[in-house]
């Protein structure tokens, strides 16, 4: 069984690898920017209290990411 998990599926203090990037347009260059491409570690440190948006540490820089964009982020849990 090959089961998909996206970024939203991490709760803090786990950490993932990121397998694909689904997103389109300007949200995939912005996440391509910070440098979250295939095989890059991410861990969840937080959620906001209202649940979005997630905090995560990427290539040792703190992003916000909505859940409509985590949706888009595959990953290797």
């Amino acid at each position: 069984m090959n089961q998909q998990f996206c970024l939203n599926d991490i709760v803090p203090g786990q950490h993932a690898v990121v397998r694909s990037l689904n997103s389109k347009g300007s949200m995939r260059r912005r996440l391509l920017d910070i440098g979250l491409i295939e095989n890059t570690d991410v861990e969840c440190l937080g959620r906001s209290p209202g649940g979005d948006p997630s905090a995560f540490l990427i290539r040792g820089a703190v992003i916000a990411i909505r859940s409509e964009d985590c949706q888009n982020i595959l990953i290797k849990a």
